[in-house]
């Protein structure tokens, strides 16, 4: 089995009835709590609809699935403070946090930066034990270079509830990025599907095939060689925002990666992406009352903003 490899076939026919997970377990030789996951990280779709874990499967109904890497190392959270890292909210379920630029949101094999499950293990606070070991209580994420509202959950119960939200796309994410250019239309929608770069490890492009990605935008405010957006995500791939504006020709500012000028980066003061995550809003697993959280441009970020609009 390779890391990432997809698979599309039918639902054997003496598999009809068994709950998606257990159907899938069986299928491809994995355990019941990777098969879960799976299916709570979007890997999985059966005839082209996002399934629950539970859903029971038809015999001959047509799978989609993004198989897992097989199992390495283990690789652990070290309990490290990390500077600039903003409490949002806490309470019972879930903690809220303002995440700074240059770390991630878990850790990962060949990563060795900080990380913002261990910021909050060193800050004493405890997360959901569900999800994978690297990434417990993690159910989003946000680039390291990318800054802003990212939510954690702190009890089980919330954890479910926070990945079927993310999955059916009921959670509202926003995000504040700066184009080069003006895109045309100024408002509008990018459906591309997403996959990994076939020939740049790391990146990841439009593909045929790829992984349905959906994002809304709207000119917020016009510069001379750029435009403030905003932009809501109705699905949440890997580097999304970044993919679907450089295949518009219109890369965020700073986004050296995706092909954004660096000439301009450089008169902006910009080392990253000029991409902000400013409003998470959703249910609150406790009582389903609607909850948003904001977040203001960081430093960096404002003051890029000011020089465009001294240039314009």
């Amino acid at each position: 089995m390779r890391a990432g490899e997809r698979r599309s076939l039918p639902v054997p026919d003496g598999l009809d009835g068994l709950r998606l997970d257990a159907a899938l377990a069986r299928m491809f030789g994995l355990s019941r709590t990777v098969a879960a996951a799976m299916v709570d990280d979007g890997q999985v779709s059966v005839d082209g609809q996002v399934p629950g874990r539970s859903d029971r499967v038809r015999g001959g109904a047509w799978l989609d699935v993004e198989l897992p890497p097989p199992p390495g190392p283990a690789v652990e959270a070290a309990p490290t403070p990390v500077e600039g890292l903003t409490i949002l909210h806490d309470d019972d379920d879930i903690i809220v946090v303002d995440k700074p630029v240059g770390v991630a949101a878990h850790p990962a094999p060949g990563y060795v930066g900080p990380t913002v499950i261990g910021a909050l293990a060193a800050a004493g606070y405890r997360v959901s034990t569900s999800g994978p070991a690297e990434r417990q209580g993690v159910v989003h994420r946000l680039d390291v270079g990318t800054t802003g509202v990212m939510a954690v959950a702190k009890s089980e119960h919330a954890y479910t509830a926070l990945k079927r939200a993310f999955r059916e796309r009921t959670v509202d994410k926003r995000y504040r990025a700066v184009a080069q250019g003006h895109p045309d239309p100024l408002r509008g929608t990018i459906d591309a599907p997403i996959d990994r770069h076939p020939r740049k490890p790391g990146l990841f492009a439009v593909v045929a095939g790829g992984k349905p990605s959906i994002t809304h935008y709207d000119t917020d405010e016009a510069f001379r060689a750029a435009s403030l957006l905003i932009v809501r995500l109705e699905t949440g791939r890997t580097h999304q925002i970044r993919v679907h504006l450089a295949a518009l020709r219109h890369p965020c500012v700073g986004d050296l990666a995706y092909g954004a000028d660096p000439t301009l980066a450089e008169k902006l003061g910009l080392r990253r992406q000029w991409l902000h995550a400013f409003e998470l809003s959703f249910e609150h697993p406790a009582d389903g009352r609607r909850v948003t959280f904001t977040s203001p441009d960081p430093p960096d970020l404002a003051e890029a903003l000011e020089r465009l609009r001294a240039m314009s």
